[in-house]
């Protein structure tokens, strides 16, 4: 497949890259960064700015990407330009290129908010309604083959290749496990037009994608 990642350089996005490319996936990675982020042939790199208007996202686009992955994230800066308007418009752009498959990174309970009353929650509040508008355009907005994934506190620690999905209690995840399990996700026809969360557990990663 031909996949563009949008956010390639972050750390979600760097191990997702590492492991579509592994899988022989030809993929097109964003970033702002101006240095070559993989060296492999399958690789290409694109300078795109999800802060400009969706015409020239949209210019910047390939016709012919088989799946989009956004796993761009404002680090909680400039969060409604990046988590929310330049998520939508992505959203846009991709439906208008004619392109279906979108898998959004998203956090976890980004969809329930009566689950917003965690302490923890409530110190990223903005971040939340940013990717709970973005995550409901897609859902309700959008005709494209959606995935949502929503992870909770990324760790930078060891990768057990086991998750639980849709826990009622939110949780941490490794990295690279969330890299693998958006990875999953692409091949998996039971994931389109899903939401589910995820943090580390029990169940082998294509198992637990599998039984969605």
């Amino acid at each position: 497949m031909k996949i563009l990642v949008i956010g390639a350089s972050g750390r979600v996005g760097t191990d997702l890259v590492k492991q579509l490319l592994a899988d022989n996936h030809k993929v097109i990675g964003t970033t702002r960064q101006t240095e070559q982020l993989f060296n492999d042939d399958n690789y290409a790199q694109i300078d795109l700015d999800i802060t400009a208007e969706k015409n020239a996202i949209q210019q910047q686009i390939d016709s012919d990407i088989d799946a989009v992955y956004f796993v761009a994230g404002s680090g909680g800066k400039n969060v409604l330009e990046v988590d929310l308007h330049g998520a939508v418009k992505t959203i846009q752009a991709v439906e208008d290129k004619g392109i279906q498959r979108y898998i959004m990174l998203s956090t976890v309970f980004s969809l329930d908010t009566s689950k917003w009353d965690n302490p923890a929650i409530d110190d990223l509040k903005e971040y939340y309604i940013c990717k709970h508008y973005a995550d409901q355009w897609l859902v309700n907005n959008s005709s494209l083959d959606y995935t949502i994934v929503q992870a909770g506190a990324l760790k930078e620690r060891e990768a057990t290749g086991k998750i639980t999905i849709n826990d009622s209690s939110a949780g941490e995840n490794a990295i690279e496990d969330v890299a693998t399990t958006l990875a999953a996700v692409l091949g998996a026809s039971n994931t389109t037009k899903k939401v589910f969360s995820l943090k580390n557990g029990e169940t082998a990663i294509n198992e637990a994608v599998a039984s969605l």
